[in-house]
């Protein structure tokens, strides 16, 4: 399935843009999985195989935390245009709203002195502290704050821990065995390593700072999920909400919603947790990537998908190089299944 697409990761993968990948491709009429390349080449090689996990970072994101607000929101518990501080009172400004947070047009000054020194408590504490600066819903900026915010909000409606909410609400019922967080030392020769930093290789360990200072109260970053449990969830999606089980999981309505522009001037195109990319017909794509070598791209009007999972961290970080070469992938993609650029 899709020929020209795998040729072109092929060849970025013997061009070392990364050791290896699993991907997936899923279509109304089939599904199609691939292994390829190395899972490690530190401190020894190991060949990739299809059932093993990776840290996919920003996924966290879209998988869980915009899927527990979304059920919220089909509840009646929450409001996109609502401000966050109605649902954690300790938030700062009260000009913020959800909707702001998820399509990042939020315009919070993020920048947190000596944000690498601080422990969880301090941390959490400069999230609560931020505010908006005067474009607040004017353009979109990318940044975390926003998702480990709702994860505070989440705590605060939950009163669990985000990951704990995350595996009750979305990775159980969605069957999602192999998806958690905080990986014991047990389960880590089954995680694909990252970064070779200056205590070691990481492997197991989240690779996000802030997600790893966090801890269990992290909303941005920090699940651990192979190629399996992903294709399961982008299913649901292609499937209008249907799980694997057979139950409706998110509601039709719901999907169709987020086919739209859903920032507060509708010209950021940026969706509720998602980012729009070109679709088969008039209804763009839900796309979104990890820091660490992922993404997903989820044409859910023509029923294609597309779960790319690449250790390209692994040993180090040439993040500008990485973003041509993946933008390249994604473009081979999408011209193979005949979208107009």
């Amino acid at each position: 399935m899709y020929p020209k697409t795998r040729e072109i990761i092929t060849k970025k993968r013997l061009e070392q843009v990364y050791p290896g990948v699993t991907l997936g491709f899923l279509t109304q009429e089939a599904e199609a999985f691939y292994a390829m390349g190395k899972a490690a080449v530190l401190p020894f090689e190991e060949q990739m195989t299809m059932d093993k996990r990776f840290d996919v970072a920003s996924l966290t994101k879209v998988v869980c935390t915009t899927t527990v607000l979304l059920r919220l929101w089909e509840q009646g518990e929450i409001c996109w245009d609502e401000p966050l501080r109605r649902y954690l009172p300790d938030f700062a400004d009260g000009r913020v709203t959800l909707r702001h947070l998820l399509t990042h047009t939020s315009a919070l000054r993020t920048w947190i002195l000596n944000r690498d020194q601080l422990n969880g408590v301090e941390l959490r504490q400069a999230y609560l502290g931020m505010h908006a600066e005067a474009d607040l819903g004017e353009m979109v900026l990318y940044t975390d704050a926003g998702t480990i915010l709702l994860g505070f909000m989440l705590e605060a409606l939950y009163h669990q821990d985000v990951i704990t909410v995350f595996q009750e609400q979305v990775l159980d019922p969605l069957g999602m065995g192999h998806s958690g967080f905080l990986p014991e030392l047990t389960e880590r020769k089954e995680i694909v390593p990252t970064e070779k930093t200056s205590t070691g290789v990481l492997r197991g360990v989240t690779h996000d700072p802030k997600a790893r200072v966090l801890g269990p109260h992290a909303g941005n970053a920090g699940l651990f999920s192979d190629l399996g449990d992903l294709a399961r969830f982008s299913r649901m999606y292609l499937q209008h909400g249907v799980s694997a089980s057979g139950k409706q999981f998110l509601q039709e309505a719901t999907i169709a919603e987020l086919l739209q522009d859903q920032t507060p001037l509708k010209n950021g195109n940026r969706s509720l947790g998602w980012d729009l990319r070109p679709g088969k017909s008039d209804c763009p794509a839900l796309f979104h990537t990890g820091y660490t070598g992922t993404f997903l791209l989820l044409d859910v009007t023509a029923q294609e998908a597309m779960i790319f999972l690449s250790n390209r961290l692994h040993p180090t970080d040439e993040r500008e190089a990485y973003l041509k070469e993946r933008d390249e992938i994604i473009a081979c993609y999408q011209k193979e299944r005949g979208v107009k650029s």
